[in-house]
């Protein structure tokens, strides 16, 4: 690898100087509702850069998603973080971070199909995430209330 591209990965990859602390988000949660086993593990964060991975059992089907938070590429000088989403290994969508606060996160992308935006707020060792919008006319949401869980657990049978 040249100076040069490790210089702009490295650029790419640093958080801009005011990135709200996600760090509240790390660690492993396991949502055992519903009639299902839905788990997202989080790294916390290192330059501005947060990695997750989702696993989920419903009615003896399984599918995943792999996501990371961090820069937006053409945030532009004043900078910007995004959630970019890859469900079932698809190309990346990013939704911009557009509100955050203490545990509190919330990504937009209108033009997405669904969903608008994603949302995690964490209370104690619980962590609430919702996702919300319009689908063909129709507004609809899911939620997960996971809870802060040893790595890997499962949900009892």
């Amino acid at each position: 690898m040249s100076l040069l591209t490790a210089l702009m990965t490295a650029a790419l990859l640093q958080a801009p100087a005011t990135a709200p602390d996600l760090s509240w988000l790390a660690g492993y949660w396991l949502d055992c509702s519903g009639g299902r086993e839905a788990s997202e593990t989080w790294s916390d964060p290192r330059l501005g850069l947060v990695v997750g991975s989702a696993v989920t059992v419903r009615n003896g089907r399984s599918g995943f998603e792999s996501a990371h938070i961090g820069p937006m590429p053409d945030a532009g000088p004043e900078g910007g973080l995004a959630y970019f989403a890859r469900p079932e290994g698809a190309s990346a969508v990013p939704f911009r971070l557009i509100e955050s606060g203490p545990q509190r996160a919330v990504f937009a992308n209108p033009a997405n199909d669904f969903p608008h935006r994603i949302i995690y707020q964490r209370t104690g060792d619980v962590l609430a995430a919702r996702i919300e919008g319009a689908d063909d006319d129709e507004t609809r949401s899911a939620e997960w209330t996971f809870n802060k869980a040893p790595l890997n657990a499962r949900c009892p049978t």
